[in-house]
């Protein structure tokens, strides 16, 4: 409280509450709250046009122009009371401009943002439309659902083409897929997700992209993108086995080290095992990957191919191929080792963005998707407030391996 505002009298609040005796009285459809805010804002009304004419009601004209009150114009606004018949008083020349309800002012401050956040949890325009009558008693068309949600295209605009930072030491990418309606058929589009480490070790979303499909000739386009919104350089892209996909990272930087995901591959490679051996393969190839040493990993693939590779051989061809790029990670200490070698920081974001969609049978349009998807994305990226674990050893051990590359601090 203020100090020019007085606390409400004991008096004045025992007169408010003289007929109260359950809670409908107080916040029901026709309760004190609802009649209270439509009686405070109707003379709040009044207040204004008094200051606007320069007179009350029944007094003298005090204007110049001889302008007084001229009846008054219906509205009704929605919001946490439900629907609100509120009067507006009129004036004869038509100049009058409320303040506390302006022209053509339809939903109390706030309500449009119930809209979003209700959106944004993936319900869809008749789950909200049906949440904001039981909570609020509003009756809310589809209508205006879409003409709130629509707004938030501005918004995706100016943040998908928003500069980014000169370096991200670390950069995830991964692809998901929805349905979407187009040319009268549903189809399984691609939705690319990029998400950056930053200096600060705080994540990022970098962007989102949609395409038909997901190939490495639209990842170079993503990638082409982030280059020209200010990123000059990236130490690690952590990216998932999609064929192409590494050759397009280093085509436009040339200097990044691209870890391909353990956990990706430990998925593709039990594509090949049946269940009942599924558990020991795993097991087995997790030796490789959590050995100590580049050295010892090495060993422990070529046991891993002494043991399964006659009855399983394309899974070591696939480890021996994409070598290289599968153990960049042993370049750093253990500590640092799971923040690189596995996109889980992207997938758990992916995996988030499924559940708000798994109601939903397919998209309208694409836009739709970009809407939800983005108000998701800004609940999420509000709990980014701390850097990853370990990050002072990350930054630390980039600094003696990019040192040339490091920026200037």
């Amino acid at each position: 409280m203020t100090e020019n505002q007085k606390p409400l009298s004991n008096e004045l609040i025992d007169a408010l509450l003289g007929d109260y005796k359950k809670p409908e009285d107080l916040i029901g459809e026709n309760g004190l709250l609802k009649q209270l805010t439509k009686a405070l804002v109707e003379r709040a009304l009044q207040a204004e046009m008094t200051e606007h004419l320069g007179h009350g009601k029944n007094q003298l004209v005090a204007n110049d122009t001889g302008n007084t009150r001229n009846g008054k114009s219906k509205k009704t606004l929605k919001g946490d009371f439900g629907a609100l018949p509120i009067s507006i008083p009129r004036d004869r020349e038509g100049t009058f401009e409320p303040q506390i309800i302006t022209k053509h002012q339809t939903r109390w401050t706030g309500f449009d943002d119930k809209i979003l956040s209700l959106y944004a949890r993936g319900l869809t325009v008749r789950e909200i439309q049906q949440h904001l009558q039981e909570m609020y008693g509003a009756e809310v068309s589809p209508t205006l659902i879409s003409s709130v949600t629509d707004a938030v295209m501005d918004e995706v605009k100016a943040w998908q083409s928003r500069p980014l930072d000169a370096i991200y030491p670390i950069v995830y990418m991964d692809c998901i897929h929805v349905k979407v309606r187009d040319s009268g058929a549903v189809r399984v589009k691609a939705l690319y997700l990029a998400i950056g480490i930053n200096m600060d070790g705080i994540k990022e979303v970098l962007g989102m992209w949609m395409a038909q499909t997901e190939g490495a000739k639209f990842w170079l386009q993503v990638i082409t993108e982030i280059k020209n919104r200010g990123v000059a350089d990236i130490y690690i892209a952590c990216v998932d086995g999609l064929k192409g996909f590494p050759e397009a990272i280093e085509t436009v930087f040339p200097k990044t080290s691209v870890q391909l995901c353990i956990v990706h591959m430990v998925r593709h490679s039990l594509n090949f095992v049946g269940w009942k051996e599924r558990k020991q393969v795993a097991d087995d190839l997790r030796l490789i990957y959590s050995a100590t040493t580049i050295e010892q990993a090495e060993m422990e693939l070529c046991q891993f191919e002494q043991k399964w590779g006659e009855r399983f051989a394309p899974i070591g061809e696939s480890w021996r191929k994409n070598w290289p790029r599968l153990t960049t990670f042993f370049d750093y200490p253990p500590d640092i080792r799971k923040v690189i070698y596995t996109t889980n920081a992207i997938e758990s974001v992916n995996m988030s963005l499924r559940k708000i969609t798994k109601n939903r049978g397919s998209f309208p349009t694409d836009e739709s998707v970009l809407k939800l998807f983005y108000l998701a994305l800004n609940n999420i990226s509000k709990k980014w407030t701390m850097p990853i674990r370990d990050w002072k050893a990350a930054l630390n051990r980039f600094t003696i391996q990019f040192g040339d590359r490091m920026p200037n601090v």
